[in-house]
């Protein structure tokens, strides 16, 4: 397998955890026989320092000839003065609509080694397993007319929050098409009780069901799906939703994982696909070698499975994960008291790449065998 991947360090802990992506996947490049070439770009602000753009022409350019792009994390507060327009994000908007990935997927699952990190109750979250799928180029974020004015002397902002028939029929067939290969159920959701936008959701989400007669549909409003996804996780299989609900979703299921730390995405449907953690880029302990990059490492997992269709390999790379942390080791974001082995971000990503080499060679001598 031949492979170009695209790595945007990006801020904060971006650079930190992207560099233990990497170094797993080479592990698994030199483990296989693959020929994985990475090329490093500037993205957010890091960029604008650069080049005084969040997306540079060269970065856009080179995302656009990869099989892949891996992303760290955007964002940093020393550039909030700057116009919406200008500011790291808005490069990263840039960067979803051209690489034209309409689907986000979010992946949640309970793992029992970090129980004592979740804020549930073991017995609520044990067996939880979601995948949000986030429709990501429509909605509030990408909406048009948007902007702040001044009208009749006061400030007046506005956002507009618009979805096409088409937009909701793409997404849903993603979603629906994960439910079969899970436990066949989606759930979609929406606010159909007060917006319109939602109306057509729910009604176009109902008429793709047809297509699916093996999946179980059900609709929740937003508010009670917030409810539920903390009070009972394991009714969830597949949670289909539109774009600012499926960002603040996904982010309180990490919970359930014991950290947003833990999660990874993967965006598809476009020319090429984009994977990232779902956290941050914490600004706050950028440098400090204490962030998690299981997110990171994890949706190298995904970019395996999804663009390179090397799902075993993915699945090494997930059973390394769960490997490490059966063995007890923690960054401080998952660890409580005494529970496990306080261990750096570059140390969580050596011990995966061992982990990993652990796997494979056993996997090789099975099959010798």
């Amino acid at each position: 397998m031949n492979l170009n991947i695209v790595v945007l360090p990006g801020d904060g802990v971006g650079p930190e955890v992207t560099e233990q992506a990497v170094r797993v996947l080479r592990e698994i490049a030199s483990t296989h026989g693959h020929n994985f070439h990475f090329e490093e770009q500037s993205a957010g602000g890091e960029a604008i320092k650069q080049t005084g753009s969040a997306l540079p022409r060269a970065t856009l350019d080179a995302c656009l000839a990869a099989d892949a792009v891996l992303l760290g994390a955007i964002g940093s507060p020393e550039f909030d003065h700057l116009p919406s327009a200008q500011k790291p994000e808005a490069g990263l908007l840039l960067l979803r609509r051209t690489l034209g990935g309409f689907a986000n997927l979010r992946p949640v699952s309970f793992h029992k080694a970090l129980a004592s990190a979740s804020p549930l109750r073991e017995e609520v979250a044990e067996g939880a397993d979601i995948l949000f799928v986030r429709e990501l180029l429509g909605g509030l974020y990408f909406g048009e007319p948007r902007g702040i004015t001044s009208q009749n002397g006061s400030w007046v902002a506005l956002n507009t929050m618009r979805y096409s028939a088409s937009e909701i029929e793409r997404v849903a067939r993603v979603a629906f098409e994960a439910a079969m290969k899970r436990r066949r159920k989606v759930t979609s959701v929406d606010k159909a009780n007060v917006l319109e936008t939602s109306q057509l959701w729910r009604q176009t989400v109902s008429s793709v069901a047809q297509e699916y007669p093996q999946v179980e549909l059900d609709h929740l409003y937003v508010d009670a799906a917030a409810m539920h996804i903390i009070t009972n996780p394991r009714r969830f299989d597949v949670i289909l939703t539109e774009n600012l609900f499926g960002d603040i979703l996904s982010d309180e299921a990490a919970v359930i994982a014991g950290s947003l730390g833990m999660l990874s995405s993967a965006t598809v449907g476009g020319v090429v696909d984009l994977y990232e953690p779902v956290h941050g880029s914490a600004p706050d302990i950028a440098g400090k070698g204490i962030a998690n990059p299981l997110g990171a490492i994890a949706s190298a997992a995904m970019l395996l499975r999804h663009t390179a269709h090397l799902d075993n390999q993915a699945a090494e790379i997930e059973a390394a994960i769960q490997e490490v942390l059966d063995a007890g080791y923690r960054t401080p974001d998952i660890a409580r008291g005494t529970d496990g082995q306080l261990v750096s971000t570059a140390e969580m990503g050596r011990l995966v790449t061992d982990a990993v080499a652990e796997i494979a060679d056993m996997r090789h001598a099975y099959h010798a065998v």
